[in-house]
């Protein structure tokens, strides 16, 4: 799933995919928002604590979103949590949010298309040197359109964006 599911435009279709999700304990799914404020709102009746199935993912650009967002997203009722920084515009500090050990992952990846803003691989080793330090696992998905490392950038292929991410062989736990 690529669509924020918590998006407004999802409002009519939500129960219904609430309820395949309940019927479908077998299957683990993973949810990803920028909308932690619409969260609480959207929630079936019998939430509680969160789904054992399902993990909530919370988008985070750059420092401004991480601040905003992430106190909200901690706060939640959710069981399984990560956070994404995805496309990563900046270098992000999220030590605050590690050590509360509510976080079960971190996800950094550069932006794609013909538009795509830089990604610096400086920021993607910051932030996988933050999960090191509190133990959080890290996976570098993809580098992006354009990436840049030392003061060179590439222009990569979306073909070879995830491939170019394994091979720096940063990935922590995952």
């Amino acid at each position: 799933m690529t669509a924020d599911f918590f998006l407004d435009e999802a409002d009519e279709w939500r129960e219904e995919a609430w309820d395949i999700i309940r019927r479908r304990s077998d299957l683990h799914l993973v949810i990803i928002t920028k909308r932690t404020h619409r969260f609480e709102l959207e929630l079936p009746g019998d939430w509680g604590s969160g789904y054992e199935n399902v993990t909530i993912c919370c988008t985070c650009e750059n420092q401004n979103r991480a601040d905003y967002r992430l106190p909200l997203f901690l706060n939640l009722p959710i069981k399984h949590r990560t956070v994404i920084h995805e496309p990563m515009l900046e270098q992000i500090d999220i030590r605050k949010y590690l050590a509360t050990g509510k976080i079960q992952g971190v996800t950094c990846g550069g932006e794609s298309g013909p538009d795509a803003r830089i990604c610096d691989f400086a920021w993607i080793l910051d932030s996988m040197e933050q999960c090191v330090e509190y133990d959080v696992p890290f996976w570098f998905k993809q580098t992006g359109a354009r990436f840049k490392k030392g003061s060179k950038v590439y222009l990569i292929d979306r073909k070879d964006q995830m491939s170019q991410a394994q091979k720096a062989g940063v990935n922590y736990r995952y």
